[in-house]
């Protein structure tokens, strides 16, 4: 089976239409993990050349409402996203450079860490972000 043809049973699993944009934009974040919407939206047109800005922002709102990417936002960064999903899993961020990279949780069950006050909520998942120096930014300062 194809990755489009994978894509078209994501998207209809998920009770979404399949058009060719949201295939696009599917491959295009299966593709490059952490993109922003203008890079996704550069992916798409060389698979699309004629998609316009809205439908790829519609797609991406859609595959992110049905849960088949997710969108994540470091603090003074723009939107990402991400094919990795229903993991649990963290990011780490260059304050240099800004590249992201996954971190999978070191140690515990979901949700990878305990608050020490729930304040009565059933707490099913943990968002953490690490910050520092990405070994090509510290390479350079070296």
């Amino acid at each position: 089976m194809t990755s489009s043809q994978q894509f078209e049973q994501a998207l209809r699993a998920a009770d979404l239409r399949v058009t060719r944009p949201r295939i696009a934009v599917l491959a295009a974040v299966h593709e490059h993990p952490h993109a922003d919407t203008d890079a996704i939206i550069g992916a798409v047109r060389e698979a699309l050349p004629e998609v316009s800005h809205q439908a790829v922002y519609d797609s991406l709102r859609a595959l992110t409402e049905a849960g088949l990417v997710r969108r994540i936002q470091p603090s003074r960064s723009v939107a990402r996203y991400e094919a990795r999903i229903g993991d649990n899993h963290h990011h780490v961020v260059c304050r240099s450079c800004g590249t992201i990279a996954d971190v999978d949780c070191a140690v515990g069950e979901v949700p990878c860490l305990t608050a020490e006050n729930d304040h009565g909520f059933v707490i099913d998942e943990a968002e953490v972000i690490y910050w520092g120096i990405c070994p090509d930014c510290a390479h350079a300062d070296s």
